[in-house]
Protein backbone atom coordinates (compact mmCIF):
# COMPACT_ATOMS: atom_id res chain seq x y z
CA UNK A 1 0.00 0.00 0.00
CA UNK A 2 1.01 3.62 -0.52
CA UNK A 3 -0.71 6.88 0.35
CA UNK A 4 -1.32 10.08 -1.59
CA UNK A 5 -1.95 13.15 0.54
CA UNK A 6 -3.62 16.05 -1.27
CA UNK A 7 -3.15 19.35 0.58
CA UNK A 8 -4.09 22.91 -0.28
CA UNK A 9 -0.82 24.50 0.83
CA UNK A 10 2.81 23.51 1.30
CA UNK A 11 3.13 23.71 5.08
CA UNK A 12 -0.06 21.67 5.42
CA UNK A 13 1.28 19.01 3.08
CA UNK A 14 4.46 18.75 5.14
CA UNK A 15 2.87 18.74 8.60
CA UNK A 16 0.41 16.06 7.49
CA UNK A 17 3.06 13.86 5.89
CA UNK A 18 5.80 14.19 8.51
CA UNK A 19 4.25 11.49 10.72
CA UNK A 20 4.95 8.94 7.97
CA UNK A 21 8.57 10.05 7.64
CA UNK A 22 9.02 9.85 11.41
CA UNK A 23 7.63 6.30 11.30
CA UNK A 24 10.37 5.32 8.84
CA UNK A 25 8.56 5.62 5.51
CA UNK A 26 10.07 7.46 2.56
CA UNK A 27 7.92 10.57 2.22
CA UNK A 28 8.09 13.26 -0.45
CA UNK A 29 6.26 16.58 -0.67
CA UNK A 30 5.83 17.78 -4.23
CA UNK A 31 4.95 21.28 -5.40
CA UNK A 32 4.18 20.01 -8.88
CA UNK A 33 1.25 17.92 -10.03
CA UNK A 34 1.63 15.77 -12.10
CA UNK A 35 4.96 15.66 -10.27
CA UNK A 36 7.23 15.70 -13.32
CA UNK A 37 10.42 13.76 -12.69
CA UNK A 38 9.16 12.25 -9.42
CA UNK A 39 9.54 8.50 -9.15
CA UNK A 40 6.21 7.92 -7.44
CA UNK A 41 6.96 4.23 -6.98
CA UNK A 42 10.06 5.01 -4.90
CA UNK A 43 8.06 6.68 -2.12
CA UNK A 44 5.63 5.21 0.38
CA UNK A 45 3.88 8.56 0.78
CA UNK A 46 3.49 11.45 -1.64
CA UNK A 47 2.07 14.71 -0.32
CA UNK A 48 0.94 16.92 -3.20
CA UNK A 49 0.53 20.64 -2.62
CA UNK A 50 -2.21 21.74 -5.03
CA UNK A 51 -1.89 25.38 -3.87
CA UNK A 52 -5.66 25.87 -3.79
CA UNK A 53 -6.09 27.80 -0.54
CA UNK A 54 -6.77 31.12 -2.32
CA UNK A 55 -8.55 29.81 -5.43
CA UNK A 56 -12.29 29.85 -5.98
CA UNK A 57 -14.13 26.74 -4.72
CA UNK A 58 -14.71 25.55 -8.30
CA UNK A 59 -11.04 25.96 -9.22
CA UNK A 60 -9.92 24.22 -6.05
CA UNK A 61 -12.31 21.33 -6.62
CA UNK A 62 -11.10 20.81 -10.18
CA UNK A 63 -7.42 20.90 -9.22
CA UNK A 64 -7.86 18.47 -6.32
CA UNK A 65 -9.76 15.94 -8.42
CA UNK A 66 -7.15 16.23 -11.17
CA UNK A 67 -4.36 15.55 -8.67
CA UNK A 68 -6.00 12.30 -7.53
CA UNK A 69 -6.72 11.18 -11.08
CA UNK A 70 -3.11 11.90 -12.08
CA UNK A 71 -1.31 10.38 -9.11
CA UNK A 72 -3.60 7.52 -8.13
CA UNK A 73 -2.32 4.00 -8.70
CA UNK A 74 -2.80 0.35 -7.68
CA UNK A 75 -2.82 0.02 -3.91
CA UNK A 76 -2.64 3.77 -3.33
CA UNK A 77 -5.09 5.27 -0.83
CA UNK A 78 -6.20 8.87 -0.55
CA UNK A 79 -5.86 11.24 2.38
CA UNK A 80 -7.32 14.71 1.82
CA UNK A 81 -5.47 17.00 4.17
CA UNK A 82 -7.54 19.90 5.47
CA UNK A 83 -6.68 22.68 7.86
CA UNK A 84 -7.64 21.85 11.45
CA UNK A 85 -9.27 25.29 11.66
CA UNK A 86 -11.18 24.75 8.39
CA UNK A 87 -9.49 27.43 6.29
CA UNK A 88 -9.63 27.26 2.51
CA UNK A 89 -11.91 25.44 0.07
CA UNK A 90 -11.78 22.09 1.82
CA UNK A 91 -15.50 21.27 1.50
CA UNK A 92 -15.55 21.86 -2.27
CA UNK A 93 -12.42 19.75 -2.64
CA UNK A 94 -13.91 16.89 -0.64
CA UNK A 95 -17.08 17.07 -2.75
CA UNK A 96 -14.99 16.75 -5.92
CA UNK A 97 -13.03 13.77 -4.58
CA UNK A 98 -15.96 11.86 -3.07
CA UNK A 99 -17.38 10.41 -6.34
CA UNK A 100 -13.87 9.18 -7.19
CA UNK A 101 -12.84 7.76 -3.83
CA UNK A 102 -15.94 6.75 -1.85
CA UNK A 103 -17.17 7.70 1.61
CA UNK A 104 -15.34 10.69 3.10
CA UNK A 105 -14.26 10.02 6.70
CA UNK A 106 -14.06 13.62 7.98
CA UNK A 107 -12.02 13.96 11.17
CA UNK A 108 -10.01 17.22 11.36
CA UNK A 109 -9.26 16.98 15.10
CA UNK A 110 -5.61 17.32 16.16
CA UNK A 111 -5.60 16.93 19.96
CA UNK A 112 -1.80 17.38 20.21
CA UNK A 113 -2.28 20.97 19.06
CA UNK A 114 -5.47 21.65 21.00
CA UNK A 115 -7.93 21.06 18.15
CA UNK A 116 -10.86 18.78 19.01
CA UNK A 117 -14.24 18.04 17.43
CA UNK A 118 -17.55 17.76 19.29
CA UNK A 119 -20.95 17.61 17.65
CA UNK A 120 -19.38 18.37 14.28
CA UNK A 121 -17.91 21.63 15.60
CA UNK A 122 -14.22 22.48 16.00
CA UNK A 123 -12.85 23.64 19.35
CA UNK A 124 -9.41 25.20 19.81
CA UNK A 125 -8.05 24.67 23.33
CA UNK A 126 -11.63 24.27 24.49
CA UNK A 127 -12.97 27.42 22.83
CA UNK A 128 -15.30 27.37 19.79
CA UNK A 129 -13.38 27.94 16.57
CA UNK A 130 -15.65 30.87 15.71
CA UNK A 131 -14.27 32.84 18.64
CA UNK A 132 -10.63 32.63 17.49
CA UNK A 133 -8.74 35.35 15.63
CA UNK A 134 -7.75 32.81 12.97
CA UNK A 135 -11.39 32.15 12.05
CA UNK A 136 -12.49 35.77 12.27
CA UNK A 137 -9.69 36.86 9.94
CA UNK A 138 -10.90 34.69 7.06
CA UNK A 139 -14.55 33.90 7.92
CA UNK A 140 -16.15 36.79 9.80
CA UNK A 141 -19.73 36.04 10.75
CA UNK A 142 -19.67 32.47 9.43
CA UNK A 143 -20.38 29.37 11.55
CA UNK A 144 -17.68 26.69 11.75
CA UNK A 145 -20.13 23.81 11.29
CA UNK A 146 -18.75 20.90 9.26
CA UNK A 147 -22.16 19.52 8.32
CA UNK A 148 -23.33 22.90 7.01
CA UNK A 149 -20.12 23.44 5.06
CA UNK A 150 -20.27 19.99 3.48
CA UNK A 151 -23.97 20.35 2.69
CA UNK A 152 -23.28 23.69 1.02
CA UNK A 153 -20.78 21.84 -1.20
CA UNK A 154 -23.47 19.33 -2.15
CA UNK A 155 -22.67 16.37 0.11
CA UNK A 156 -25.04 14.41 2.33
CA UNK A 157 -23.59 13.82 5.78
CA UNK A 158 -23.86 11.63 8.85
CA UNK A 159 -22.48 12.14 12.35
CA UNK A 160 -20.41 9.79 14.54
CA UNK A 161 -20.21 10.90 18.16
CA UNK A 162 -17.05 10.35 20.16
CA UNK A 163 -18.70 7.63 22.29
CA UNK A 164 -18.94 5.48 19.16
CA UNK A 165 -15.14 5.41 18.93
CA UNK A 166 -15.00 3.88 22.42
CA UNK A 167 -17.44 1.00 21.93
CA UNK A 168 -14.91 -1.42 20.41
CA UNK A 169 -13.45 -1.93 16.95
CA UNK A 170 -16.12 -4.32 15.67
CA UNK A 171 -18.97 -2.03 16.68
CA UNK A 172 -17.26 0.99 15.14
CA UNK A 173 -16.63 -0.85 11.87
CA UNK A 174 -20.28 -1.88 11.73
CA UNK A 175 -21.42 1.70 12.31
CA UNK A 176 -19.20 3.05 9.52
CA UNK A 177 -20.28 0.27 7.14
CA UNK A 178 -23.93 1.11 7.84
CA UNK A 179 -23.30 4.77 7.00
CA UNK A 180 -21.61 3.75 3.74
CA UNK A 181 -24.54 1.49 2.86
CA UNK A 182 -27.04 4.25 3.61
CA UNK A 183 -25.75 6.36 0.75
CA UNK A 184 -24.31 9.13 2.91
CA UNK A 185 -21.33 10.74 1.23
CA UNK A 186 -19.45 12.13 4.23
CA UNK A 187 -19.18 10.90 7.81
CA UNK A 188 -18.17 13.56 10.33
CA UNK A 189 -16.32 11.91 13.22
CA UNK A 190 -15.91 13.60 16.60
CA UNK A 191 -12.59 13.09 18.40
CA UNK A 192 -11.19 14.55 21.61
CA UNK A 193 -8.07 12.48 22.28
CA UNK A 194 -5.24 10.90 20.36
CA UNK A 195 -6.65 7.49 21.26
CA UNK A 196 -9.93 8.40 19.56
CA UNK A 197 -8.05 9.06 16.34
CA UNK A 198 -5.91 5.95 16.77
CA UNK A 199 -9.04 3.81 17.01
CA UNK A 200 -10.50 5.44 13.91
CA UNK A 201 -7.26 4.86 12.00
CA UNK A 202 -7.03 1.21 13.03
CA UNK A 203 -10.60 0.40 12.05
CA UNK A 204 -10.84 2.32 8.77
CA UNK A 205 -7.55 1.04 7.34
CA UNK A 206 -8.90 -2.50 7.64
CA UNK A 207 -12.33 -1.90 6.10
CA UNK A 208 -13.19 -3.14 2.62
CA UNK A 209 -15.63 -0.31 1.86
CA UNK A 210 -14.47 2.40 -0.56
CA UNK A 211 -13.48 5.34 1.62
CA UNK A 212 -10.90 8.07 2.00
CA UNK A 213 -9.75 10.15 4.91
CA UNK A 214 -10.30 13.88 5.36
CA UNK A 215 -8.31 15.29 8.22
CA UNK A 216 -5.41 17.26 9.59
CA UNK A 217 -2.03 15.96 10.71
CA UNK A 218 -3.69 14.40 13.74
CA UNK A 219 -5.40 11.45 12.04
CA UNK A 220 -2.56 11.14 9.53
CA UNK A 221 0.05 10.42 12.19
CA UNK A 222 -2.14 7.74 13.75
CA UNK A 223 -2.41 6.02 10.37
CA UNK A 224 1.36 6.39 9.95
CA UNK A 225 1.96 4.62 13.26
CA UNK A 226 0.07 1.46 12.28
CA UNK A 227 2.20 -1.61 11.63
CA UNK A 228 2.14 -3.51 8.36
CA UNK A 229 0.58 -0.87 6.10
CA UNK A 230 3.51 -0.51 3.74
CA UNK A 231 5.72 -2.97 1.92
CA UNK A 232 9.34 -3.03 3.08
CA UNK A 233 11.76 -1.17 0.82
CA UNK A 234 15.47 -1.79 0.35
CA UNK A 235 17.61 0.42 2.56
CA UNK A 236 19.23 1.98 -0.50
CA UNK A 237 15.92 3.56 -1.45
CA UNK A 238 15.23 5.14 1.93
CA UNK A 239 18.61 6.43 3.00
CA UNK A 240 21.11 8.99 1.82
CA UNK A 241 24.85 8.75 2.57
CA UNK A 242 26.29 10.74 5.47
CA UNK A 243 27.50 14.15 4.34
CA UNK A 244 29.34 17.03 5.92
CA UNK A 245 28.02 20.55 5.71
CA UNK A 246 29.18 24.09 6.20
CA UNK A 247 28.15 24.70 9.81
CA UNK A 248 28.69 28.44 9.37
CA UNK A 249 26.29 28.82 6.45
CA UNK A 250 23.52 31.22 7.53
CA UNK A 251 19.92 30.33 8.29
CA UNK A 252 17.13 32.45 6.85
CA UNK A 253 13.82 32.63 8.71
CA UNK A 254 11.02 33.84 6.42
CA UNK A 255 7.79 34.84 8.15
CA UNK A 256 4.84 35.71 5.97
CA UNK A 257 2.16 35.06 8.57
CA UNK A 258 0.81 37.99 10.59
CA UNK A 259 -0.92 35.85 13.21
CA UNK A 260 -0.48 36.43 16.92
CA UNK A 261 1.07 32.97 17.16
CA UNK A 262 3.79 33.93 14.67
CA UNK A 263 4.40 37.19 16.50
CA UNK A 264 5.08 35.35 19.76
CA UNK A 265 7.33 32.87 17.98
CA UNK A 266 9.34 35.67 16.39
CA UNK A 267 9.70 37.40 19.75
CA UNK A 268 11.17 34.29 21.37
CA UNK A 269 13.47 33.69 18.40
CA UNK A 270 14.83 37.24 18.60
CA UNK A 271 15.33 36.98 22.34
CA UNK A 272 17.05 33.60 22.40
CA UNK A 273 18.91 33.51 19.08
CA UNK A 274 19.79 37.20 18.93
CA UNK A 275 19.61 37.28 15.16
CA UNK A 276 19.25 40.26 12.87
CA UNK A 277 15.69 41.17 11.84
CA UNK A 278 14.35 43.02 8.82
CA UNK A 279 10.66 43.83 8.27
CA UNK A 280 9.84 44.57 4.64
CA UNK A 281 7.12 47.17 4.02
CA UNK A 282 4.15 45.60 2.24
CA UNK A 283 3.75 48.67 0.03
CA UNK A 284 7.16 47.96 -1.48
CA UNK A 285 6.29 44.29 -2.01
CA UNK A 286 3.03 45.20 -3.75
CA UNK A 287 4.91 47.22 -6.34
CA UNK A 288 7.74 44.71 -6.66
CA UNK A 289 10.68 45.66 -8.84
CA UNK A 290 8.87 48.82 -9.90
CA UNK A 291 9.27 50.27 -6.41
CA UNK A 292 12.20 52.72 -6.10
CA UNK A 293 13.34 51.06 -2.86
CA UNK A 294 13.51 47.57 -4.36
CA UNK A 295 17.26 47.58 -5.20
CA UNK A 296 18.17 48.93 -1.78
CA UNK A 297 16.14 46.26 0.03
CA UNK A 298 17.60 43.47 -2.10
CA UNK A 299 21.11 44.78 -1.38
CA UNK A 300 20.38 45.11 2.32
CA UNK A 301 19.28 41.50 2.59
CA UNK A 302 22.35 40.40 0.66
CA UNK A 303 24.67 42.35 2.93
CA UNK A 304 23.38 40.55 6.04
CA UNK A 305 23.60 37.11 4.42
CA UNK A 306 27.08 37.87 3.09
CA UNK A 307 28.32 38.27 6.67
CA UNK A 308 27.12 34.67 7.25
CA UNK A 309 24.77 35.94 9.93
CA UNK A 310 21.33 34.39 10.42
CA UNK A 311 18.43 36.62 9.39
CA UNK A 312 14.79 36.92 10.40
CA UNK A 313 12.95 38.42 7.42
CA UNK A 314 9.31 39.39 7.86
CA UNK A 315 6.47 40.93 5.89
CA UNK A 316 5.15 44.04 7.61
CA UNK A 317 1.55 45.16 7.92
CA UNK A 318 -0.14 48.42 7.03
CA UNK A 319 -3.63 49.87 6.74
CA UNK A 320 -4.06 48.44 3.24
CA UNK A 321 -3.55 44.86 4.46
CA UNK A 322 -5.78 42.23 2.82
CA UNK A 323 -5.48 38.50 3.71
CA UNK A 324 -6.06 37.66 0.03
CA UNK A 325 -2.80 39.30 -1.02
CA UNK A 326 -0.64 36.81 0.88
CA UNK A 327 0.58 34.98 -2.23
CA UNK A 328 1.45 38.24 -3.98
CA UNK A 329 3.48 39.53 -1.04
CA UNK A 330 5.20 36.18 -0.51
CA UNK A 331 6.19 35.96 -4.17
CA UNK A 332 7.72 39.42 -4.02
CA UNK A 333 9.57 38.57 -0.79
CA UNK A 334 11.00 35.45 -2.42
CA UNK A 335 12.17 37.51 -5.39
CA UNK A 336 14.08 39.77 -3.01
CA UNK A 337 15.86 36.79 -1.47
CA UNK A 338 16.46 34.69 -4.60
CA UNK A 339 19.82 36.24 -5.67
CA UNK A 340 21.26 35.42 -2.24
CA UNK A 341 19.68 31.99 -1.70
CA UNK A 342 22.71 29.90 -2.68
CA UNK A 343 24.63 31.21 0.35
CA UNK A 344 22.14 29.67 2.80
CA UNK A 345 22.55 26.49 4.78
CA UNK A 346 19.01 26.44 6.10
CA UNK A 347 15.58 27.92 5.42
CA UNK A 348 12.75 28.19 7.94
CA UNK A 349 9.50 29.32 6.32
CA UNK A 350 6.36 30.18 8.27
CA UNK A 351 3.18 30.09 6.19
CA UNK A 352 2.51 27.73 3.29
CA UNK A 353 2.36 30.54 0.73
CA UNK A 354 5.68 31.90 1.95
CA UNK A 355 7.38 28.49 1.77
CA UNK A 356 6.00 27.69 -1.67
CA UNK A 357 6.94 31.08 -3.09
CA UNK A 358 10.54 30.78 -1.90
CA UNK A 359 11.07 27.21 -3.07
CA UNK A 360 9.44 27.89 -6.42
CA UNK A 361 11.63 30.95 -6.95
CA UNK A 362 14.78 28.86 -6.62
CA UNK A 363 13.56 25.82 -8.55
CA UNK A 364 12.94 23.40 -5.67
CA UNK A 365 9.95 21.31 -6.78
CA UNK A 366 10.04 18.59 -4.14
CA UNK A 367 11.15 18.05 -0.55
CA UNK A 368 11.96 14.73 1.08
CA UNK A 369 10.91 14.87 4.72
CA UNK A 370 13.40 13.89 7.40
CA UNK A 371 12.11 14.55 10.91
CA UNK A 372 9.64 16.51 13.03
CA UNK A 373 10.86 19.22 15.37
CA UNK A 374 7.57 19.55 17.21
CA UNK A 375 4.03 18.60 16.14
CA UNK A 376 3.42 20.18 12.73
CA UNK A 377 6.96 21.54 12.25
CA UNK A 378 8.71 19.46 9.59
CA UNK A 379 12.28 19.43 8.31
CA UNK A 380 13.36 18.11 4.94
CA UNK A 381 15.86 18.32 2.11
CA UNK A 382 15.34 19.09 -1.58
CA UNK A 383 14.63 16.00 -3.67
CA UNK A 384 17.13 17.35 -6.18
CA UNK A 385 19.58 19.64 -4.40
CA UNK A 386 21.21 22.53 -6.21
CA UNK A 387 24.90 21.93 -6.83
CA UNK A 388 25.74 24.97 -4.73
CA UNK A 389 23.61 23.73 -1.78
CA UNK A 390 23.95 19.95 -1.48
CA UNK A 391 23.20 20.05 2.26
CA UNK A 392 20.38 22.62 2.39
CA UNK A 393 17.76 21.89 5.04
CA UNK A 394 14.22 23.26 4.87
CA UNK A 395 11.77 23.72 7.76
CA UNK A 396 8.11 24.52 7.13
CA UNK A 397 5.39 25.52 9.57
CA UNK A 398 1.87 26.82 9.22
CA UNK A 399 1.57 30.44 10.31
CA UNK A 400 -0.98 30.23 13.16
CA UNK A 401 0.47 26.98 14.43
CA UNK A 402 2.92 25.64 16.96
CA UNK A 403 4.19 26.53 20.41
CA UNK A 404 5.81 29.86 21.19
CA UNK A 405 9.27 28.28 20.90
CA UNK A 406 8.63 26.59 17.51
CA UNK A 407 10.84 28.92 15.46
CA UNK A 408 13.61 28.87 18.04
CA UNK A 409 13.49 25.07 18.18
CA UNK A 410 13.75 24.91 14.39
CA UNK A 411 16.66 27.34 14.36
CA UNK A 412 18.44 25.37 17.06
CA UNK A 413 17.89 22.12 15.19
CA UNK A 414 19.51 23.51 12.05
CA UNK A 415 22.55 24.62 14.03
CA UNK A 416 22.93 21.66 16.37
CA UNK A 417 21.72 18.54 14.55
CA UNK A 418 24.66 16.78 12.85
CA UNK A 419 24.30 16.42 9.10
CA UNK A 420 24.96 12.70 9.37
CA UNK A 421 21.71 12.27 11.36
CA UNK A 422 19.62 13.87 8.64
CA UNK A 423 18.73 10.57 7.00
CA UNK A 424 15.27 9.97 5.59
CA UNK A 425 13.45 7.07 7.10
CA UNK A 426 15.20 7.01 10.48
CA UNK A 427 12.16 8.23 12.38
CA UNK A 428 14.42 10.51 14.43
CA UNK A 429 13.20 13.61 16.20
CA UNK A 430 14.96 16.83 17.02
CA UNK A 431 15.89 17.62 20.58
CA UNK A 432 13.11 19.31 22.50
Amino acid sequence: MSILIIADDLSGAADCAIGFASAGHRTIVTLDVPAHGLDAQAADVIAADTDTRRLTPAQAAHRSAAAWQTLRGPGRRLYKKIDSTLRGNWAAEVAALQPLAGLAIVAPAFPATGRTLRGGRVFVHGEPLESTDTWQLDNPGRAADLHAMLAEAGLSTAQLEVDALREGADTLAARIAAVAASGAQALVVDAETRQDLATLAQVTTQMSEALFWVGSGGLAREIAGLAGLFDARPAAQTQCPPQSRDENAPVLVLVGSLSAVSERQCAMLRERAGMAELTVPPAMLRDGERHPDWPAWRARIGEVIATRADLLLRIGRDDAFDPAEGALLSTALAALVEPHFDALGGLIATGGETARAMLSAVGVSGVELIAEIEPGVAIGKPVEARASQPHLRIVTKAGAFGTDHALFAAWRYLHEAPATSAVAGTGSHAPA
